[in-house]
């Protein structure tokens, strides 16, 4: 109980909540109402099984950066806390998890399931060799919502596409801010991101460039839907706490960064779907 306590520490299991409610946006929106409780079932356990799978493995591939970056160098894997054999376990376990999700879902979610690790496995290796590492990385949870919608339908659709793109530009932008705090060590290191290659002030330039252009792809989704006021209340709220976001961080101030990326940003994911879901109940 105690590797496991420290297993879900280190992979902040909590900060599910970045994604689990787009996904369960996406599967709402995929119903026009309330979707299956079975099916509800299988994609949180997709969920849990991919974002699990993805820290995880992030936290394997970079334990050797993790322990020479002074503000990660306690993580589990550098502090002996858990060994590299048991970390492969469990992230062996949520890929299967996963690939036991989708296959209960339908059979294309399953076929599609390849793409979404791809892109979690790649994302750990991108910065590396490219400052896109957070487009990446958006990518990554951008397709939470799409799967979900193909979960519940079994088919594509414009409006999943949109709340994709719509996570995909909001995660890129606040992962931008939050590399501002290891911008001196990925020059040492030779690692990309937006703030190491083009500067603190230009990073947070183009993170604030990212959050315009997520509201207005999740307008876009509320026009394809033909959503109701309550949900464009939740896109006005959502626009506040970008607003926010910024105003908290600056080149000369990084120091709630903390507030900015893990608050602001959980507040945002789960009030923008309490509100939708209500318009798709109350007002469908």
């Amino acid at each position: 109980m105690q590797k496991l306590k420290v297993f879900f520490e280190m992979i902040k299991f909590e900060h599910t909540l970045f994604a689990l409610p787009f996904a369960y946006l996406g599967a709402f929106l995929a119903a026009n109402g309330v979707p299956p409780k079975l099916k509800l079932f299988w994609i949180t356990l997709a969920m849990i099984g991919a974002r699990t799978a993805a820290m995880s493995l992030n936290r394997l591939i970079d334990r050797h950066i993790d322990a020479r970056n002074p503000r990660t160098a306690q993580r589990a894997l550098p502090a002996g806390q858990l060994r590299v054999n048991e970390v492969y376990l469990y992230t062996v376990l949520s890929f299967l998890l996963l690939g036991y999700s989708a296959y209960q879902l339908n059979i294309l979610a399953l076929w599609l399931m390849p793409i979404a690790v791809f892109f979690l496995v790649l994302y750990s290796y991108t910065k590396r060799f490219t400052w896109a590492c957070h487009i990446i990385l958006g990518i990554s949870l951008g397709l939470a919502p799409a799967g979900a919608w193909i979960g519940v339908t079994g088919h594509w659709a414009l409006a999943p596409i949109l709340l994709g793109l719509g996570v995909m530009t909001w995660v890129a932008g606040f992962d931008v801010v939050y590399a501002c705090q290891d911008v001196e060590f990925d020059r040492n290191e030779g690692l990309h991101s937006i703030p190491a290659i083009f500067g603190v002030q230009r990073g947070l330039e183009i993170s604030a460039a990212f959050h315009i252009i997520a509201p207005i792809l999740f307008i876009a989704v509320g026009v394809v839907m033909s959503m109701s006021w309550l949900y464009y209340g939740g896109v006005l709220i959502a626009i506040i706490l970008l607003y926010r976001q910024h105003r908290l961080v600056s080149a000369d101030d990084l120091s709630k960064i903390g507030v900015a990326f893990f608050d602001l940003n959980g507040y945002l994911s789960l009030l923008l779907f309490v509100f939708s879901i209500s318009d798709l109940i109350l007002l469908s």
